[in-house]
């Protein structure tokens, strides 16, 4: 499996994983951060799954599609979580929810084509 083929879910993984982890910083920045407890865990866990399929998928591993698959779950699950606190104007859980949903996407797609 050639990593080129996958460049751009490696793109979408990499810039999710950014976007999860500038949202979890935020969210912990906030003084009534309590509620945020599983937005925060679910940033954490999607910062961590996307650099991981990255990683993987520049590797040529025969494991990427199984990763990419389970990135999107996670990616979608941070996404629906992230959306909720967007509701309420938090605008870097917005621009983490609609990363996610690309990542999540890119990942559902490079799944298919593997």
């Amino acid at each position: 499996m050639l990593y080129q083929n996958f460049q751009h879910c490696i793109q979408e993984c990499v810039t999710c994983a950014v976007a999860c982890s500038h949202c979890a910083t935020e969210c912990i920045k906030l003084e009534d951060n309590k509620t945020l407890s599983r937005c925060i865990q679910l940033n954490l866990e999607c910062a961590a799954i996307c650099r991981s399929a990255a990683e993987i998928m520049s590797l040529g591993s025969e494991h990427s599609a199984a990763i990419c698959n389970l990135c999107a779950e996670i990616c979608n699950e941070c996404a629906m979580e992230c959306e909720r606190h967007a509701e309420m104007g938090m605008e870097f859980c917005r621009e983490c929810a609609d990363a996610c949903r690309r990542c999540a996407e890119a990942c559902e797609q490079m799944t298919t084509a593997a």
